[in-house]
């Protein structure tokens, strides 16, 4: 079988599973823009939220030429492409996934002590990690580490192993960065431990301790980038356990101590703690 017959093969598979495909070209990057539309000119494909009533036939627009019509994946104009393809990629958002993109044993052994388990996907130097969700798609949200999802391509790598966990805050945190808008300016800051909803869903102290103790290192072990590390750590923390009380002042005292080690200062870590309640709603 040419190796032309087996990616068009495995792209018509996936397609019929209801994951959108498409032909990647040597170097994982996908398929140049026709001449027509060189530099997006035709105003982009209406998939890709962007204006313009852009019908090219040809596999353009890199994520948004992805689909699960097999008469478009064998049609003469995909023809070039498939000839051309090193591999095949889909669109995880559009499958109603997200990719956590890991490229390094770093990277690997940071979402074993951060992230949920969820299924894997060996990949050529680290792995992916698949959620069933979708979220934003921003690449580097720490060293190795890169999400894949709406608006985004990630190489088909394989079915993975394991069970497919929902899409956590954890993971979502991840992407969101500190909203200075939202500082207060006025007043002094205390940061509180939030009330909880109701019986705490942790079956033992040692998962929050545990938890408590991941977060100081993830702070004292940032190599740079501080203001955003304590504000990631301090959103990944209560998004973890902010809602069921359990957190106590005494753990707050704990990540901040952590953080003013690094140079942080008392006003930023209560700006961080707040911010962050705030953008998980608490």
């Amino acid at each position: 079988m040419s190796t032309t017959t087996r990616h068009l093969r495995t792209a018509l598979q996936l397609a019929e599973q209801g994951i959108p495909v498409l032909p990647l070209r040597e170097g994982k990057g996908p398929m140049g823009n026709c001449r027509a539309c060189r530099k997006n000119v035709c105003g982009g494909r209406p998939n890709m939220k962007t204006p313009g009533p852009c019908g090219c036939a040809a596999p353009c627009h890199a994520w948004a030429a992805a689909t699960t019509d097999p008469a478009i994946l064998t049609s003469p104009a995909w023809g070039p492409a498939w000839r051309q393809a090193a591999a095949v990629a889909y669109h995880p958002g559009g499958a109603g996934v997200t990719v956590v993109d890991l490229d390094n044993v770093d990277a690997i052994v940071w979402a074993r002590h951060n992230l949920p388990t969820t299924r894997t996907v060996p990949s050529t130097r680290g792995e992916h990690w698949i959620y069933l969700g979708t979220m934003t798609s921003p690449n580097a949200v720490r060293p190795g580490v890169d999400i894949k999802s709406l608006m985004s391509y990630a190489r088909w790598l394989g079915p993975g192993t394991g069970p497919m966990a929902p899409l956590s805050d954890t993971v979502r945190a991840l992407a969101v960065r500190e909203p200075a808008a939202v500082r207060p300016v006025c007043r002094p800051l205390t940061a509180a431990a939030p009330v909880g909803g109701g019986e705490c869903r942790h079956r033992s102290p040692v998962f929050l301790e545990r938890g408590i103790a991941m977060a100081e290192q993830r702070i004292t072990g940032a190599p740079d980038g501080i203001h955003r590390a304590v504000y990631r750590t301090f959103l990944a923390v209560l998004s973890a356990h902010g809602r069921c009380g359990c957190l106590t002042e005494a753990h707050i005292k704990r990540l901040f101590a952590a953080a003013q080690g690094k140079g942080e200062s008392l006003r930023h870590c209560e700006d961080a703690w707040s911010n962050a309640a705030a953008a998980l709603g608490m």
